[in-house]
């Protein structure tokens, strides 16, 4: 337990630096929940969301699991994604995977790591789904970013097909949906040309971000470090 008093030490310090610079910032977080954005990334610890987009606390409500998945039957998720949409009215729900993942090499390699291997079933299916474009891709770890980028494509079709966002959709409600991808090697985001705000557009979205990341072949979308 010991080992631990620092992180302690670490959150009285930040409280303190907050402070200074906004007095009123603990009791206006206290006051509400009235974030804008939905984030659903990968459990990675080297990708917390409000760094990565420098917002604060209060700004982005979060769900994360391994390798950034959106599954039908995962009532965590879905539970988070219901009460984002119809609770706090959210306006935007990013699907944010990046490159390097473990969860993503893991299933590619048909890894065996125990009770998450049926986890990751979810992205072995995405493997298969897309089997020509990755095998087009003779290096394996521009192949491991490649299914990283389709990966996250396939979880945001998931993410539309929910009846939370159809409902959402069919009510008018002002919600878009996008597809992002991370790069862990050094700090960008990257746009995966998947942005959908109405039901009608979500699949021709879909087919076209497919359609230019398969099209393009070669590397993935990492940026230069």
């Amino acid at each position: 337990m010991r080992k631990l008093h620092r992180l302690f030490e670490q959150n009285r310090n930040w409280v303190r630096d907050v402070k200074q610079g906004d007095p009123g910032f603990f009791d206006r977080l206290a006051a509400q929940q009235s974030p804008q954005l939905l984030w659903i990334g990968c459990s990675d610890s080297r990708a917390p969301a409000s760094q990565l987009v420098g917002l604060v606390p209060g700004e982005v409500f979060e769900h994360r699991n391994v390798a950034n998945l959106v599954v039908h039957t995962d009532l965590n998720c879905l539970s988070v994604l219901q009460f984002a949409v119809d609770v706090l009215r959210v306006r935007h729900v990013v699907v944010c995977g990046h490159y390097r993942c473990g969860g993503v090499t893991a299933a590619l390699g048909r890894e065996r790591h125990g009770l998450i291997d049926n986890w990751l079933r979810h992205v072995i299916d995405v493997v298969e789904k897309h089997r020509a474009c990755l095998d087009a891709i003779a290096d394996e770890q521009l192949r491991n970013d490649r299914l990283s980028e389709l990966n996250v494509i396939e979880q945001v079709h998931n993410l539309y097909q929910t009846s939370i966002v159809q409902d959402a959709w069919a009510a008018g409600h002002e919600l878009t949906v996008h597809g992002w991808i991370y790069n862990v090697g050094n700090g960008l985001l990257r746009d995966l040309d998947l942005c959908v705000d109405q039901a009608e557009e979500a699949e021709p979205a879909y087919q076209r971000a497919l359609a230019g990341l398969i099209k393009r072949g070669g590397p993935p979308l990492v940026e230069p470090s």
